[in-house]
C-alpha cells in the first residue's frame, strides 16, 4: 500500500513537472528532443511554450549570453582589455588570443558570441569586472532584476562548474531582455566578422556557429552551446511581420529542426495583436496612449483582451513627471502589460517608445520597487569593482 501511494506520488509529480508554467500554451501538436524548451515573444515578454521550462540544468556557452549583455551594460566597448594567464589558452572554445594580446571589448564580444571563445569570456569579465568574481556578481545581480528565479552563474564561459546552471524558461528570459539591446542584436545577427589582429599582417575571420541564420527564414540570432555534460543547447531567434520570437533547447540532439518547428508554431498561432497606438485617445479620459502597444494571443484568446484606465492622482510623482495614468491590458482579467497615459500635447509622444523592460515593466516581472534597488546596487557594484563610472 505504502509502494502504492510513493509510485502514484512519483507519476504526479512527473506529470507536474510536464506541465506548462501558469498562463503558457501548452502548444498542441508540439514536442521537441530537447530535455526542456521554452519559446518567447521578444516585446511582451510572453512565454508562449515551455516543457519543463523550470528544471535547473546545465547550459553550456549559453552563459554566453549573460556575459555579452553584463559587459555590453557595464563597460565600454572602445576600452583595450588585455588577454591574462587565467584566459590565455582556456580549455574548451577559443579565438586563439595571445598572452598579453589587446583587443577593444566590442570586438572581444564578436569573439564571444560567434566563436564561442573561452579565452574571450574570460579577458572580458576581468576587464569589466575587474575580477572574473567581480564579473559573476554582476551576472549574478543582473539575473535578479531580469526575473530568473532558478539560475546561479559560476563563470562567464559557461563550462562545466558545480553550482552554475539555469533553466529554459530563465534562458528565454534572459535572451528577450538582451535582443532589447541594439548593440547585442547587431553581434548576434552578424553572420562573418573580421578583426584586426596586431600579430599577424592577415585580420581574424570569425563565421558565426549558429548555422539557424541561414537555416531558417528571418533568423537573427543568438547562441549556440556545448559541454560533454550539458550536451546540445541552443537559443534562436527569428523575426518575421514585425514580430521577434526566441527560442530556448538544453539538450537536444535534434535543436536546429525543433527550433524551426517552435519558431513556426509561434509565428502561426501567436501572432501580434495591436492594442493600442502611440497617441491614441483613450475613451473617457481625455488622455491619450504614450506608447503603442501588441501582444501576441491565440485567435481564441482575442476577445478575452481587455483594456482598463488607471488615473493617477494629480499630486502624485507619476503626475508631476507627467504620466497622467496607465492604460492596464488585461487577459481573462489577468494584467498583461500596460502603457502610459499621458495629455494631447504631451512632449513624451515626441520621445522613444522606453524597452520592454523598463522599471515599470520590471513590476510585471513581480520585482517591483526592490529591482529598482537592484540595478541601484549593480552599479555600485561595477564601480567598486571596476574603478569605472559611466
Amino acid at each position: 500500500m505504502r509502494k502504492g501511494c510513493l509510485l502514484l506520488l512519483t507519476l504526479l509529480l512527473v506529470y507536474m513537472g510536464a506541465l506548462p508554467p501558469a498562463g503558457v500554451s501548452a502548444a498542441p501538436g508540439v514536442s521537441t528532443g530537447a530535455a526542456a524548451a521554452a519559446l518567447i515573444d521578444v516585446a511582451s515578454g510572453r512565454l508562449l511554450y515551455s516543457s519543463r521550462g523550470d528544471t535547473p540544468m546545465r547550459i553550456a556557452s549559453l552563459t554566453k549570453i549573460m556575459t555579452a549583455i553584463v559587459a555590453i551594460e557595464h563597460g565600454r566597448l572602445t576600452d583595450r582589455a588585455k588577454v591574462s594567464k587565467n584566459a590565455f589558452g582556456k580549455e574548451g572554445s577559443s579565438i586563439y588570443l595571445k598572452l598579453n594580446e589587446e583587443m577593444n571589448l566590442k570586438d572581444l564580444l564578436y569573439g564571444l558570441m560567434l566563436r564561442s571563445g573561452n579565452d574571450a569570456a574570460v579577458t572580458i569579465a576581468e576587464h569589466v569586472g575587474g575580477s572574473k568574481e567581480g564579473f559573476v556578481f554582476l551576472m549574478n545581480e543582473k539575473a535578479k532584476i531580469v526575473g530568473m528565479t532558478n539560475s546561479s552563474f559560476k563563470n562567464p564561459s559557461g563550462l562545466d562548474e558545480q553550482g552554475h546552471y539555469s533553466t529554459a524558461n530563465d534562458m528565454a528570459k534572459l535572451t528577450a531582455y538582451a535582443l532589447k539591446n541594439p548593440v547585442f542584436r547587431e553581434i548576434v545577427k552578424t553572420k562573418v566578422k573580421k578583426v584586426p589582429n596586431p600579430n599577424e599582417s592577415w585580420d581574424y575571420s570569425w563565421v558565426n556557429k549558429n548555422k539557424m541564420l541561414s537555416l531558417y527564414e528571418g533568423a537573427d540570432g543568438v547562441k549556440t552551446g556545448y559541454t560533454k555534460l550539458a550536451k546540445r543547447c541552443l537559443v534562436s531567434s527569428a523575426t518575421r511581420g514585425g514580430q521577434q520570437l526566441a527560442v530556448v533547447t538544453l539538450n537536444d540532439p535534434d535543436d536546429w529542426i525543433d527550433h524551426s518547428r517552435l519558431l513556426d508554431f509561434g509565428f502561426k498561432h501567436y501572432p501580434l495583436l495591436s492594442l493600442v497606438q502611440k497617441g491614441e485617445a483613450i475613451d473617457g479620459t481625455g488622455l491619450v496612449a504614450g506608447a503603442s502597444f501588441s501582444y501576441p494571443a491565440e485567435q481564441a484568446e482575442r476577445g478575452r483582451l481587455a483594456r482598463q484606465p488607471i488615473l493617477y492622482d494629480a499630486a502624485s510623482v507619476e503626475s508631476r513627471l507627467g504620466e497622467a495614468g496607465r492604460l492596464q491590458f488585461l487577459l481573462d482579467g489577468k494584467p498583461v502589460g500596460s502603457v502610459p497615459l499621458v495629455a494631447k500635447d504631451s512632449p513624451r509622444l515626441e520621445q522613444k517608445e522606453r524597452s520592454a523592460y523598463s522599471f515599470a515593466d520590471t513590476e510585471k516581472l513581480g520585482g517591483g520597487s526592490s529591482r529598482k534597488w537592484l540595478y541601484i546596487l549593480t552599479e555600485l557594484t561595477r564601480v567598486l569593482f571596476t574603478g569605472q563610472a559611466d
